[in-house]
């Protein structure tokens, strides 16, 4: 709701850093969270389970450089800005031409972290797999989930807070030329998402009533 009150009077730089921490802050929560709850399951697995999951981890692992490494690097940076045009739209509706021109212009000067983000995901499956491994799930999944952007090689940083940056720009430029029809149909979606955490959040409430 906060969102979308700052989203209908107009976006500034610091609405995004507030965004961002924010959701940091969230995101941080739930996975610790999760991570609680499911420790005890990891920490049950046999053998023959732990090698399912690997197997798994590395089809995804082969998804991830067949969809995101292959190809120039002028293609993937047009791959690139299709996916954020289609992302935008989920929000927006459809974007004119000087808004996807500007999009363009953000995949053109964007840093290309795909190859680091890999090797950032490789090397946190591999501590995933050691504590499963080593059944102690229960006492470090929590810190491994929650410091899922800690640890990162110095390049794999600097990538992302440029890449942060870029992203930032390009939506102080789209909230620019959005039309009051854009603006209000990104509104309405922000405040039916938080209806909809609202109504999670009192089940959940009323479950853990029930519970006790």
């Amino acid at each position: 709701e906060a969102a979308a009150l700052r989203f209908a009077r107009g976006l500034a730089r610091e609405d995004l850093d507030w965004a961002w921490m924010r959701g940091r802050e969230q995101l941080g929560e739930s996975l610790r969270s999760a991570a609680r709850a499911i420790a005890p399951l990891l920490d049950q697995l046999d053998a023959a389970q732990i090698a399912h999951l690997e197997s798994r981890l590395a089809e995804d692992n082969r998804k991830f450089s067949e969809e995101n490494l292959e190809g120039s690097e002028a293609k993937r940076r047009s791959e690139r800005a299709k996916r954020m045009v289609k992302r935008l739209q989920e929000w927006f509706g459809t974007l004119n031409d000087a808004q996807r021109e500007r999009v363009q212009a953000y995949s053109a000067r964007a840093p290309l972290t795909d190859a680091l983000r890999d090797a950032d995901r490789r090397r946190r499956q591999t501590a995933l797999l050691e504590l499963i491994r080593k059944r102690a799930a229960g006492n470090g999944l929590a810190d491994w989930a929650e410091g899922w952007d800690r640890g990162r090689a110095p390049a794999y940083e600097a990538a992302s807070r440029a890449q942060r940056a870029a992203w930032f720009d390009l939506l102080l430029e789209i909230d620019r030329l959005l039309s009051p029809e854009q603006r209000s149909e990104a509104v309405v979606r922000m405040r039916e998402f938080a209806h909809e955490f609202s109504a999670l959040a009192q089940g959940a409430a009323k479950a853990g009533d029930a519970a006790r």
